[in-house]
């Protein structure tokens, strides 16, 4: 096995990493493709198994498959650029998604609607309202003003003594309606203040780390 490969196997699927033994539904592969597009970019390596084992792809189809999710399932079209790693005569595709300037990019769930996913870890799941309304706001060319009040003052209190809050949380400690504690949240995530954990069971909120100067 190539060392290249023996590495990125070693890693396992993660946020930014993917194994599909084969693909067989280009549908299914672009949910993938749009939820790394819309997170951080990832790797996806076609003919390797879940456990890691190189099985390798047969034809060219896997490819195309790729291209098909890419650019008929996905909306609008994610980027991919493709590598063919060759061990022992099996031949592993490897698709590099790079991390979308354009998102939110769609794809179709199992019952063929359109819906934004994202990579939280090893799975791909469905983005809230909250996270595509921060990225539409984000794409806006004038800025976002933010003038503090009572509610932001108690949500930035309560996060500095507490790891995280829910949106129905916050709401409750500050006493508002849930549009405007949605407003709030929004706000401060695209200045960056708070980030967002999102899980299929739960989205909390808690102050964004800084970088170490």
């Amino acid at each position: 096995m190539s060392r290249y490969l023996k590495e990125l196997i070693a890693e396992g699927e993660h946020q930014k990493q993917d194994f599909k033994y084969a693909i067989n539904d280009s549908r299914k592969i672009a949910r993938t493709l749009a939820a790394f597009a819309n997170t951080d970019g990832g790797r996806l390596l076609v003919g390797v198994k879940d456990n890691g084992r190189v099985a390798g792809v047969a034809s060219d189809e896997e490819y195309y498959m790729v291209e098909a999710a890419a650019n008929m399932y996905c909306r609008p079209p994610v980027k991919f650029e493709t590598n063919i790693i060759d061990y022992e005569g099996k031949t592993v595709l490897e698709v590099l998604i790079p991390k979308s300037q354009d998102k939110p990019h769609k794809a179709p769930t199992k019952e063929g609607d359109y819906k934004v996913y994202v990579r939280v870890n090893d799975q791909n799941i469905l983005a809230n309202s909250i996270l595509i309304r921060v990225w539409t706001q984000q794409k806006r060319k004038e800025g976002t003003l933010l003038k503090l009040s009572q509610a932001e003052n108690l949500l930035l209190a309560y996060l500095n003594e507490n790891s995280s809050i829910t949106l129905s949380a916050f709401q409750k400690l500050a006493g508002i309606r849930r549009w405007t504690a949605e407003r709030i949240i929004i706000n401060l995530m695209v200045i960056q203040v708070l980030e967002m954990e999102l899980s299929e069971k739960h989205c909390v909120y808690r102050l964004k780390k800084q970088p170490k100067k």
